[in-house]
């Protein structure tokens, strides 16, 4: 088993109430292990709220908080495996791992058991971490897009964490004359707002520098009126973006059709559609140039974030004969 180490969290960045960025520093006279893009670490904290698993009267496994005698919550050490948003050419430089993290929430409202432990960093009697001095996973370029001309990422909430590395790592590569042959990448992320859209000024700029064959597609799903205004912001669902660059309806209209079809009742599925952002590119793409992009006999989409959203992903990528992969531990 991989030695347990504890590193010290710096730099804890809120981009809202629930995501947060930050950095860990290895323990003191270490590094951390060599790795590549997509991979990730297991984190680790002592004293996260317990859980134990329970099956309701529907059948189906919850997990509620695990009670003392006295009915008091009870608390241990809890880890969790995170995919790495640094590159390895920054860890090697400056020594951290970056994270990009969400507060979990369960249906109850509970919060996660790590997460909640972990967005207590702002004490800094909370800036020690726990993390397994081993760094895995085959979620990567090399394994996952082989032989393929063009990559296309969809990336929901923190999901973008693996593919910003490998962005990243492209980008020095490619600054240090790597040659691409031909490489086309392009990346699509969604957050609910524009705040929580982390590496945006970054990713902006490397497709800016024209070093890769790189298209960035920001999105949010909660637009507001400055987002509406900004030239560079798109708007949507990452999966209904990708249907509507594919010509394809949003899935909320599918599920629909399908449900009208099947006959029923389809109330809360029109209500859904209505809720729904309708999904826009920003000023500055167009759906043509991106389906371009996206040749079936030479493209690979990679998916990360709300399962969900990949589950969606897949079908859309099956329904156009493109080839699918997604991070799956």
């Amino acid at each position: 088993m991989a030695e347990l180490k504890v590193g010290t969290i710096v730099d804890w960045r809120n981009l809202s109430n629930i995501l947060a960025t930050f950095r860990l520093m290895p323990a003191t006279g270490s590094a951390f292990p060599d790795y590549e893009p997509g991979q990730y670490i297991a984190l680790r904290r002592e004293d996260c709220r317990l859980t134990r698993r329970v099956v309701g009267q529907d059948g189906h496994p919850q997990y509620v908080a695990d009670l003392d005698g006295s009915g008091t919550p009870k608390r241990g050490a809890v880890t969790h495996s995170y995919s790495i948003a640094s590159a390895p050419f920054t860890t090697r430089q400056q020594g951290y791992l970056e994270f990009y993290v969400v507060l979990e929430t369960n249906e109850r409202g509970e919060l996660g058991r790590l997460t909640e432990s972990l967005f207590r960093t702002g004490d800094p009697s909370d800036s020690k971490l726990t993390y397994v001095n081993r760094i895995v996973g085959d979620f990567t370029l090399a394994k996952r897009a082989a032989g393929f001309k063009s990559v296309c990422w969809v990336g929901t909430g923190t999901g973008l964490a693996p593919f910003v590395s490998m962005v990243q790592q492209l980008d020095f590569e490619a600054s240090q004359g790597a040659k691409q042959e031909g490489a086309q990448y392009t990346l699509i992320h969604a957050n609910r707002t524009f705040e929580e859209l982390a590496y945006h000024r970054e990713l902006l700029a490397i497709e800016a520098s024209g070093r890769l064959d790189f298209v960035y597609v920001a999105l949010v799903s909660r637009p507001t009126t400055r987002d509406l205004e900004d030239p560079l912001i798109g708007r949507g669902r990452a999966n209904n973006v990708l249907r509507y660059v594919l010509g394809m309806p949003v899935k909320e209209q599918e599920d629909l059709d399908e449900a009208v079809a099947k006959g029923g009742d389809v109330s809360r599925l029109r209500a859904a559609l209505e809720r729904a952002t309708a999904p826009a590119l920003s000023k500055r793409l167009s759906a043509s140039g991106l389906r371009h992009r996206l040749d079936p006999a030479h493209s690979v989409i990679l998916t990360c974030g709300n399962p969900s959203v990949m589950a969606d992903v897949k079908h859309i990528a099956e329904s156009n004969q493109v080839h699918f992969e997604k991070e799956d531990w």
